[in-house]
């Protein structure tokens, strides 16, 4: 065996260079012209396109999200009617009563606030505390014979 017999088990591949003259004309193997035949070409995310025309809403807080002014106060809205049809006479209405009554809803497991709002009538005296009411609402409770402790 002599250095100049030697040979490698497997040839070396090497990929054709194409767009240099030769059997490869035209196109190059690229099968296209203009931007997908250059080199280094990108084509525009499809994607993007979507999102453009995407309607937008327009103005001050319309896209942002509800963590801009996280604390804001949230009030859920319980008529007088609500409270006459729930609660007997005397008894105390918080945020909590009113959660177990199924009238309010807890709110990433917290209680949200309640307005007493002052639709309908009010007949019973009922003690209301840890809940904001609406002028109507409070003369309705007070003429009742009720509270309003808060």
């Amino acid at each position: 065996m002599q250095s100049n017999t030697l040979a490698p088990k497997t040839p070396r591949i090497t990929t054709p260079r194409v767009g240099r003259g030769g059997k490869r004309g035209k196109t190059s193997g690229r099968g296209t012209k203009g931007q997908n035949a250059r080199a280094g070409h990108k084509k525009r995310p499809e994607m993007r396109d979507i999102l453009k025309k995407l309607p937008k809403l327009r103005g001050h807080g319309k896209n942002r999200a509800r963590t801009v002014r996280a604390k804001r106060h949230e009030y859920e809205p319980v008529n007088l009617a609500t409270l006459e049809a729930a609660f007997e006479a005397g008894e105390t209405v918080t945020p909590e009563t009113l959660y177990v009554k199924g009238l309010v809803r807890a709110r990433g497991g917290k209680l949200s606030y309640v307005k007493i709002l002052g639709t309908g009538s009010l007949t019973k005296a009922l003690k209301i505390s840890n809940c904001t009411a609406s002028d109507v609402a409070k003369a309705a409770i007070e003429k009742a014979g009720g509270s309003i402790i808060v």
